[in-house]
């Protein structure tokens, strides 16, 4: 059974104390994880700063930096049978989805970030006036801290961690107890291609002590954190005590709106990948259906139809469609929303049901569709983080803007229909981060992601990936020598 350690300073650190790595199909204990401290967490920044200090990794050009983090990719999606395997096993991805979920994915954004560093310029000349020239120069930020859920652990792990060290930085990263073995994996093949050691530090522990000690740290200089916008909240007032960066992308309760004209087929689909994907445990997931009323018999029957095929079981098994949520505690946060729903008077309009194949012990949630549902309702209100979708209709297309936008959050939206000028009139008008047209989860690595509202401030990837792990610093020449004097008034005709 495999055993992962800390890593710190290019070292593996055991602790007195191990967490279990459960499989979320079978509650099989698949491997166990070192338990970091506080004191770890001094460690690896130490190791974090020393290796920004005296490394050579900052001023390791960006393009030579660029080569490792391209190589490293590689290395990956060499090895994509073994980490899609990896992670299907930790986080439940059917494995015919984590290929591409859990690997494709992450590889071709390290690609993307690869390139942009490429084409990084340090120095950019931003001012000639005379005798006086300026220039804007992009400096790495120091000692990061990144910290991840365990819904899309490697996705995640490259989004937060590459753009850092191709800025030039040394970063923190605290990983997911419930899926660690990715981001082992990045680290591994980062190094193998030439990341010094201390430049990526991989440290676990216990979120509200050991993630609050990170965040808080005096010589952690930025954040990035992906989770709760509860514990987002958290991040940021322990930010706040040193001043330093934050970027979060927190939770989401996409609105999905499907107008009078759609292709009812690609949008029935696209509805179900849009809250289904990864058993719905997605912050981008779109959980809010609202249908027009012209369409909406038709399109509730297509919808439950084809919610009917899909197949509801073990994640090893090619034919598997959706596969469990992540534990206990997650099913049964979910199973209360549904009850929640019923008793609110929601009516249950389908619910699926979990293959006969599928283990007894595995933590399964079957799509779950309500209608009849009101905004007020707890399921359309909060983040429910799993396969329950809530559907209302409409029938005015400003009143259902309104209500899309009538949420804390404003991660993702959607939008279907044949009439482009219209959807991207709606588009506009929405509250989100993302907006969709006749789509659902593209998240291309130029594109930048992030929230509106309580789903949180900054955005990863994008073309300014990179340079949200920079700081801007002017150098300003006087060639004269005359322009210090002269402000006092002592230079004479």
């Amino acid at each position: 059974m495999p055993h992962y350690q800390l890593l710190i300073g290019g070292d593996f650190v055991d602790t007195a104390e191990h967490y279990d790595v459960v499989s979320p199909a079978d509650s099989e204990v698949i491997a166990t994880l070192a338990k970091g401290t506080v004191e770890h967490v001094d460690l690896a920044v130490a190791a974090a700063e020393k290796a920004f200090k005296e490394s050579g990794w900052r001023e390791t050009p960006a393009h030579v930096r660029a080569e490792v983090v391209a190589k490293a990719a590689d290395l990956i999606m060499a090895r994509a049978a073994e980490v899609s395997g990896l992670a299907s096993r930790e986080n439940g991805t059917p494995i015919r989805l984590a290929a591409g979920l859990s690997v494709g994915f992450p590889v071709m954004h390290m690609q993307y970030f690869a390139g942009l560093a490429r084409a990084f310029v340090a120095d950019r000349p931003a001012y000639v006036n005379g005798s006086v020239s300026s220039v804007i120069r992009r400096e790495p930020i120091g000692v990061v801290a990144g910290i991840i859920p365990w819904n899309f652990a490697l996705l995640l792990a490259v989004w937060k961690a590459v753009p850092a060290i191709l800025a030039g930085n040394s970063i923190v990263l605290k990983v997911d107890e419930k899926t660690p073995s990715t981001a082992f994996v990045l680290a591994e093949v980062l190094t193998e291609c030439g990341l010094p050691p201390g430049v990526l530090n991989i440290i676990t522990g216990d979120g509200e002590t050991v993630g609050g000690y990170l965040t808080a740290h005096p010589r952690v200089r930025k954040i990035s954190f992906t989770g709760s916008t509860a514990t987002g909240r958290t991040v940021m007032r322990n930010a706040a005590a040193n001043v330093k960066q934050v970027t979060l992308e927190l939770g989401g309760k996409g609105a999905n709106i499907v107008l009078a004209d759609a292709d009812l087929e690609l949008a029935v689909d696209g509805t179900l990948w849009g809250f289904l994907m990864h058993a719905g445990q997605a912050c981008e997931s779109g959980t809010r259906l609202f249908v027009h009323d012209s369409i909406y018999a038709q399109f509730i029957e297509r919808l439950v139809n084809r919610a009917a095929e899909l197949t509801v079981g073990d994640p090893a098994n090619a034919a598997t469609d959706v596969g469990p949520v992540m534990n206990a505690a997650q099913k049964a946060r979910i199973e209360s929303f549904i009850d929640s729903a019923v008793a609110e008077g929601a009516k249950l309009e389908y619910q699926g049901k979990v293959s006969e194949t599928a283990h007894e012990k595995g933590h399964f949630v079957p799509p779950t569709i309500f209608t009849n549902v009101t905004p007020e309702m707890r399921v359309t209100v909060n983040e429910v983080f799993g396969p329950v979708l809530a559907v209302m209709r409409f029938n005015d297309v400003d009143a259902v803007v309104d209500e899309a936008n009538n949420s804390e959050f404003g991660l993702s939206a959607g939008v279907w229909t044949r009439d482009l000028a219209t959807a991207n009139d709606i588009a506009g008008r929405l509250e989100s981060g993302t907006v969709w047209i006749n789509d659902w989860h593209a998240l291309p690595g130029p594109l930048p992601f992030g929230g509106y509202k309580q789903s949180g401030f900054g955005r990863e990837m994008g073309p300014n990936a990179i340079l949200a792990y920079t700081n801007e610093k002017v150098i300003s020449v006087d060639h004269s020598g005359r322009s210090a004097r002269a402000a006092w008034g002592l230079v004479l005709p």
